[in-house]
């Protein structure tokens, strides 16, 4: 049975939105039926004209990518979170989406589902680790299955090796093919497992 699998991410200035694209991508071709959301800016408008670059994406994305809402986690049979690091933390824009999902929670609409992340952050070790084993937090309380990439494709490796989940150090550059390759090598991993527990179609 197809996978139905929600990308939901926040991005600043584009970064994370070309991982949660190339996640998406990598689902699709494993056969699932994905939703790319965002979530929705919580800045003020004088801290994101303050950098030409973050304007830019909001403005780009405004028309091209869809809020997430519950109803689309709800939809789901499974989850990749995307998230820039803040100070080796969750965004406060994905921290917030993911704070309103409390009756979800209760109601055990997300046991079971498997769950994977990725980020960015400045710098190779400016906090992407710890970002998403924050992330992950939130997976072991909603009771849902982490799927990290592990070490079980060589596209992990040549985008710096990282077990749980792709990164980007954004200040090296725009985000290169290695990344890329290995965010869809994620989203692939999270089709096809997702896949494989919801069993035949009927």
């Amino acid at each position: 049975m197809a996978a139905r699998i929600a990308v939901v991410y926040y991005s600043s200035t584009g970064t994370v939105h070309q991982l949660a694209a190339a996640v998406a991508e990598g689902a699709e071709k494993a056969g699932a039926e994905v939703r790319l959301r965002r979530v929705a800016e919580l800045a003020p408008d004088a801290a994101i004209d303050g950098n030409p670059a973050w304007r830019e994406h909001v403005d780009t994305v405004a028309g091209q990518v869809e809020v997430a809402t519950l109803d689309d986690l709800t939809w789901a049979d499974a989850y990749a979170f995307g998230s820039p690091t803040r100070f080796g933390n969750v965004s406060s824009q994905l921290k917030q989406f993911l704070d309103s999902t409390g009756g979800l929670w209760q109601q055990g609409a997300f046991q079971d589902k498997p769950f994977t992340g990725f980020t960015s952050a400045h710098n190779l070790h400016g906090g992407n680790e710890s970002t998403l084993l924050a992330l992950y937090n939130t997976a072991h309380h909603w009771g849902s299955l982490i799927v990290s990439p592990g070490f079980t494709d060589p596209v992990v490796y040549g985008a710096g090796g990282n077990p749980y989940g792709t990164v980007h150090a954004s200040g090296t550059g725009p985000v290169g093919d290695s990344a890329l390759d290995a965010a869809r090598y994620q989203g692939e991993r999270l089709a096809k497992i997702t896949a494989r527990l919801n069993g035949p179609a009927a």
